[in-house]
C-alpha cells in the first residue's frame, strides 16, 4: 500500500479520490458514473467535519480540498456484526471441543459457564471480541447471551455495562438466548423482563416439539407486551425434519407480530424436499422475517461425524430467499470456541469465506450488503451505506478488484470514524492467559 493511501488529511474537509465503491453501497450512484459488469463504480467522496458532504464522479486533476487518491482501492461503509456470541469468545484453550461436533461443543460451553463465568471473565473476554470488532472496522455488533437464570444475572449487568463504554464507537445489541421451553415457564417472564429493563432483543432457541406453536405463541405474546423486537436461533442442524422457521413464520402471522424478527442459521432448509422448502420459502416473505446466515461456524459444524469427510456445507439457502426479496445477512457467530475455533470479529473475513462457501460471486450483485446495509437496517441503524450526510465511517483497501479484495486479509485497511483514521492495534492473546489457565 503506498503512503499516500495512508495519509488521511489532518483537515475538516478532504477528498478520498478515485474510490472504488460496490453500487449497491451507494445511497444513490452519481449520474454519468459508469457501473463495471462486477458492480464496481470509481467515484470522489468528499468529507466534511465527519461526515459524508458528497459523492460526486471522479474529477482530474485536484479539487479546493485537501485530497488523498485511493488509486481505486475498494471503499466501503464500516461493518455490521448482526450474529455473534461474545460471551462465549475466546475460550477454546480451556473449553475445546475434541471431537468437533454439536454436541460435544454443547457439553464444552456448559462445563466451562457452570465452573468459570464470573463477571470479570465475561467481561474481559467481552471486550477482547469488541476491541478485535473495532479495529477491524466494525461499526455494530449484536450478541447473544446465554441467560439462564443464574448467568443471566452475571451477564447482562456487563453487557449493560460494556455498551455503555462503547457507545459512540461500537453499537451493542443483546439478545436472550435459552430453549424455546423456557419461555413456557415464570423463568420466561422475568427473564423478558430483564431484557426489556435493558433495551434488548427477545430470543431463543427455537426447535421442532409438540408445544413449539404455544411456545411461541407465549414468546410473541411477551416480545409484544414489552415492546421488544424477536430474534431466533432455528433449524441449526442437518435434520430433514428441522422445521421450526415455518412454524416462526406462521406464528407471526398468527399474532400479527409488528417488531422486527430475525431468524439465524436456517441451516436444515437445505436438505428438505422441494415443496417443503417452497411452502417455508413463502411464509419465511410473507411474514417479514430477515434472515441471517453464519457460513464459517456452520460449515466447522455440521454434517460433522469423526473420520467422514462432510457431505454438505451446513449453510441455508441465501440464493432462494433473496429470490423471495427476503432480507438476508452474513455474521461471524462463534469466535475461538467449543463451536469453532477459529476467527477474529472481522467481517471482511466472513464475507470473503460467504462468497467462497455460498456462492456470492458471479454475480457479487447485492452481496456486500449482507455485511453491511441490511444488518445495519435490521438492527434499526442507519449505517452501512456510502452517502450524503451520513458519518464519515469508513473502511479503506488496497484491493481493487472483487479478486484483489478477497485474495488476501486486507491487514493494511484504513478505518475512519467520523473521517479520522482510528488507532487499529489488535489486543494480543496474552491478555487473556490468567483466564485461560
Amino acid at each position: 500500500m503506498t503512503p499516500g493511501f495512508l495519509a488521511v488529511p489532518e483537515r475538516n474537509v478532504y477528498r478520498l479520490r478515485n474510490a472504488t465503491v460496490a453500487s449497491p453501497l451507494l445511497s444513490e450512484l452519481p449520474p454519468g458514473v459508469p457501473v463495471s459488469p462486477d458492480g464496481l463504480a470509481t467515484v470522489d467522496v468528499v468529507v466534511r467535519d465527519g461526515r459524508i458532504a458528497a459523492v460526486v464522479p471522479p474529477e482530474t486533476g485536484e479539487g479546493p480540498e485537501a485530497s488523498v487518491d485511493l488509486a481505486h482501492g475498494q471503499l466501503w461503509p464500516c461493518l455490521v456484526d448482526v450474529h455473534t456470541h461474545l460471551d462465549k469468545g475466546h475460550t477454546w484453550e480451556r473449553a475445546q471441543n475434541r471431537d468437533g461436533t454439536f454436541d460435544g461443543a454443547i457439553r464444552a460451553v456448559s462445563a466451562d459457564r457452570a465452573a468459570r463465568w464470573s463477571t470479570d471473565d465475561v467481561r474481559r473476554r467481552m471486550e477482547f471480541g469488541i476491541r478485535c470488532s473495532w479495529a477491524h472496522g466494525t461499526k455494530a455488533v449484536r450478541t447473544h447471551l446465554d441467560s439462564f437464570a443464574t448467568q443471566a444475572a452475571i451477564t447482562w449487568p456487563v453487557f449493560e455495562a460494556l455498551r455503555k463504554e462503547w457507545a459512540g464507537r461500537v453499537e451493542l445489541q443483546a439478545v436472550s438466548l435459552v430453549p424455546l421451553q423456557t419461555f413456557g415457564t415464570e423463568e420466561g417472564d422475568a427473564l423478558a423482563d430483564r431484557v426489556a429493563a435493558a433495551g434488548g432483543i427477545l430470543g431463543a432457541v427455537a426447535y421442532m416439539s409438540p408445544e413449539i406453536d404455544a411456545l411461541l405463541d407465549r414468546l410473541f405474546e411477551r416480545a409484544a407486551e414489552r415492546g421488544l423486537d424477536v430474534d431466533f436461533h432455528c433449524d441449526e442442524s442437518g435434520d430433514v425434519g428441522a422445521r421450526a422457521l415455518g412454524r416462526i413464520a406462521r406464528a407471526a402471522l398468527r399474532r400479527r407480530f409488528q417488531g422486527r424478527l430475525v431468524c439465524g442459521h436456517c441451516c436444515s432448509l437445505a436438505i428438505q424436499p422441494p415443496d417443503v422448502v417452497a411452502e417455508t420459502l413463502d411464509l419465511v416473505a410473507q411474514a417479514g422475517i430477515n434472515v441471517v446466515s453464519l457460513p464459517m461456524c456452520n460449515l466447522y459444524l455440521q454434517d460433522r461425524v469423526p473420520g467422514r469427510t462432510p457431505r454438505w456445507r451446513g449453510v441455508t439457502l441465501l440464493h432462494e430467499l433473496a429470490a423471495r426479496r427476503v432480507p438476508v445477512a452474513v455474521a461471524s457467530d462463534n469466535t475461538r470456541d467449543a463451536f469453532y475455533g477459529f476467527g477474529d470479529h472481522d467481517m471482511l473475513e466472513v464475507f470473503r469465506e460467504a462468497a467462497r462457501v455460498c456462492h456470492l460471486d458471479r454475480p457479487y450483485g447485492d452481496w456486500p450488503r449482507a455485511v453491511t446495509t441490511t444488518p445495519a437496517d435490521l438492527m434499526g441503524l442507519a449505517g452501512g451505506r456510502i452517502g450524503p450526510g451520513l458519518p464519515a465511517d469508513l473502511v479503506l483497501f488496497a484491493g481493487r478488484t472483487w479478486s484483489e479484495l478477497l485474495s488476501r486479509p486486507q491487514a493494511d485497511r484504513v478505518v475512519l470514524r467520523n473521517g479520522r483514521p482510528i488507532e487499529r492495534r489488535l489486543p494480543d492473546y496474552r491478555e487473556l492467559d490468567d483466564l485461560l489457565g
